[in-house]
């Protein structure tokens, strides 16, 4: 018995270590500093987000980080927790509890470990981009939808994880209304916009001169997420604005790691937990992959691995419930991020993960007067930027079928009405559905003009499969009176399967009562394999299946059934 081949686990830093020379390393070293600062407030904020503590962020961030750069399948893959998984995480937390979300998470590195090992890394690539961009913007719309509580400033109860119940919620609740947070979340939105822009060589670009090409080419290289947190925190702290801060509703982050502790596990609670561990691997699976797509796309690297990718994304995710911390996957941000700032290797990743690690080592405290509103800001430009709005144009919607759009926009009402899997999961079977529709009217049966001498002649198009048999079915109602012989010539007809082969069976044994012969020729080397493996041949007769379709009309002409 055949075993089927694993994949080799080889990291991708194995082969980028060669020929590793001094100018790469200090390339990637600068690269890995300047995504370490970034991730900075992207993990707080996600995690705050998520409905956990800000340090859970921080520690996903690095430990997660740290293996998927080391043990990955891509040269410049930044990996941790990302903001797709902030409705799933708070979802999660709210009916399931943290302690099964350490479960399920561990659960789904296992699972996407698997996936990589049994080469499974490929089929990720056929999720169809409708269904994709449907759950991205649906998932970019709860995010901003989950932080208006912080932008604005409202004093609620702990806001629930659906979409009509969080509107209800906030709806309720906007006589809180504070103008101080607003006005800090506000501006940094604005400022993340605003930020690259100043620094462009465009109508707000700085006066010509060295010292002014010096300070564009600093402002130019300075993240704006970190300009936005230091200078909302400042002015909050300066001027004692009256604003929720990460000290007064989490007291702070720690100044260290927490302490290592497996999270409770039994059979019983595994079974309950299914459904968050399909979506967690099968989320993380996609937006890693999906990722790393848009880094090959950037560079002019070796292509990723993906198989290795998924390995190393499921033993991140195995590794980081151990230390408290959140799902963690590929991140398109941090990633385009550190191609841009010149990162070539894994040792890239490496870097930033350990830049994060001195930071909540040595600067901890400092986190605990940041403001919510600015963490808000900072999310609410992560939402905008992760939708692709162009999408939802009536011109852009207009270029494409009926089915593309009902994918498109169905997936997008799920994912915001219900959840992320249920729209998946419904987005799938319709996309199935429209092309087994769409693959099913490609399929057509031509017949001759005139039969000759009893000889009905009769051209299969396309492919015979179980969406398209009822026009084999309904073949034999339509022969004229006086037939004798039904030749199908198969030339043109480049796939069949068990559900054909038993309509073109049927048909035989509909066609002998009726005294009529069938003769099939002219099968391409699928069709005619098919034909013989399920022994169709064998029924009709070896000697009616040829290959040639003059052989065949002379032949039927000659002999009845």
């Amino acid at each position: 018995m055949l075993r089927p081949r694993l994949h080799a686990f080889r990291p991708r830093l194995l082969d980028a270590l060669e020929g590793y020379d001094r100018h790469r390393f200090f390339a990637d070293i600068g690269a890995g500093l300047v995504v370490g600062v970034v991730a900075l407030p992207l993990a707080m904020a996600f995690a705050i987000a998520s409905g956990v503590k800000p340090e859970q962020g921080l520690v996903t961030a690095v430990v997660a980080g740290f293996l998927i750069a080391a043990l990955g399948g891509s040269n410049v893959q930044i990996g941790g927790p990302a903001g797709a998984f902030i409705v799933i995480v708070y979802g999660i937390v709210e009916r399931y509890g943290l302690t099964n979300l350490l479960v399920a998470t561990a659960l789904a590195g296992v699972l996407l470990f698997a996936m990589g090992a049994f080469k499974l890394g490929t089929l990720v690539r056929y999720v169809p981009v409708q269904i994709i961009v449907g759950f991205t913007n649906g998932i970019a719309v709860l995010i901003g939808l989950s932080q208006l509580k912080d932008l604005l400033g409202l004093k609620t109860p702990k806001v629930p994880a659906d979409f009509f119940s969080q509107v209800a919620v906030l709806g309720r609740h906007l006589d809180t209304f504070n103008p101080h947070a607003f006005a800090i979340g506000i501006a940094c939105f604005g400022g993340l916009f605003l930020w690259p822009r100043l620094w462009s060589h465009g109508p707000m670009a700085l006066p010509a001169g060295v010292a002014a090409g010096r300070l564009t080419g600093l402002g130019a290289r300075i993240p704006g997420p970190v300009v936005a947190l230091v200078t909302m925190t400042a002015l909050a702290a300066w001027l004692k604005l009256p604003v929720e801060t990460i000290g007064t509703r989490f007291g702070g982050i720690p100044q260290s790691l927490p302490a290592l502790e497996l999270p409770p596990f039994t059979w019983d609670g595994a079974r309950e937990l299914v459904i968050p561990t399909l979506t967690i691997a099968l989320l993380g699976a996609v937006e890693s992959l999906l990722c790393a797509r848009v880094a090959d796309q950037l560079t002019a690297l070796p292509r990723h691995d993906p198989n290795q990718e998924l390995m190393a994304q499921g033993l991140a995710n195995m590794v980081v419930p151990v230390f408290g911390g959140l799902p963690a996957t590929g991140t398109i941000a941090r990633t385009v991020t550190n191609v841009r700032a010149g990162g070539t290797t894994p040792v890239a990743g490496i870097v930033h993960a350990l830049t994060l690690l001195v930071i909540v080592l040595a600067g901890a405290p400092l986190a605990s007067n940041v403001p919510l509103p600015a963490l808000a800001g900072i999310l609410l430009f992560v939402a905008w930027n992760m939708g692709e709005w162009r999408e939802f144009s009536r011109e852009h919607l207009r270029r494409f079928t009926l089915g593309y759009r009902v994918i498109l926009l169905g997936t997008f009402g799920l994912t915001v009405a219900f959840d992320l899997m249920v729209a998946m999961q419904l987005g799938i079977v319709t996309t199935c559905a429209f092309f087994i529709w769409r693959m099913s009217l490609l399929f057509r049966i031509e017949a001759a003009p005139m039969p000759h001498d009893g000889v009905h002649l009769v051209h299969l198009h396309g492919a015979l499969f179980f969406g398209a048999v009822g026009k084999v079915e309904t073949l034999a109602d339509s022969l004229p009176s006086g037939t004798r012989a039904v030749v199908l010539a198969m030339h043109r007809l480049i796939w069949i399967d068990a559900s054909g082969v038993d309509a073109l069976m049927q048909l035989h044994r509909r066609l002998q009562r009726e005294g009529v012969a069938l003769w099939l020729c002219e099968l391409a080397e699928e069709p005619l394999h098919m034909v013989r493996q399920t022994g169709l041949e064998a029924l009709v007769g070896p000697e009616r299946v040829l290959e040639r379709l003059d052989d065949t009309l002379a032949a039927a002409r000659g002999r009845s059934a």
